[in-house]
């Protein structure tokens, strides 16, 4: 369904593709959150950068398995739900997983968890994507949940 009309101001849309970017950024958080914390607790000498991207590769990793889970539950196929996790929120979650790891690169030189950056990168892991994600919805009527 593509929308002829588009505007930012539909209360409806908002308030589901926030609840859809909010599942988004859960999955993202814990592949990203678990390889950060993995590699602080264990003082495994790698690269701050290599860090990084393999938390940001987990952390797509488990977003598109919590949301094919997600899918599956609302009796999709595996394989259609698989291709829809993929496919429909790549770019909501790669941009939220990028401004995620920049947000803990600049507030403490990266792949540190404290108790009061966490809260800070997922604040920004869902605001990066929320409007993309608005606009998919609105525009062509296209979730992943």
């Amino acid at each position: 369904m593509v929308t002829s009309t588009f505007h930012w101001s539909c209360k409806h849309t908002w308030r589901k593709s926030a609840k859809n970017t909010m599942w988004c950024v859960i999955g993202c958080a814990i592949g990203d959150f678990g390889t950060i914390f993995f590699f602080q607790i264990t003082q495994v000498p790698f690269p701050v950068i290599g860090i990084m991207i393999l938390a940001i590769v987990n952390g797509l990793l488990t977003s598109i398995t919590l949301e094919t889970f997600i899918l599956i539950r609302q009796n999709f196929k595996f394989i259609r739900a698989l291709k829809t996790a993929c496919g429909m929120s790549f770019i909501s979650m790669v941009s939220m997983e990028i401004s995620m790891n920049l947000t803990d690169y600049y507030l403490t030189g990266g792949a540190q968890l404290t108790y009061w950056v966490v809260p800070i990168m997922l604040m920004v892991g869902f605001l990066t994507p929320w409007p993309y994600n608005y606009w998919r919805l609105k525009k062509f009527g296209l979730e992943c949940h």
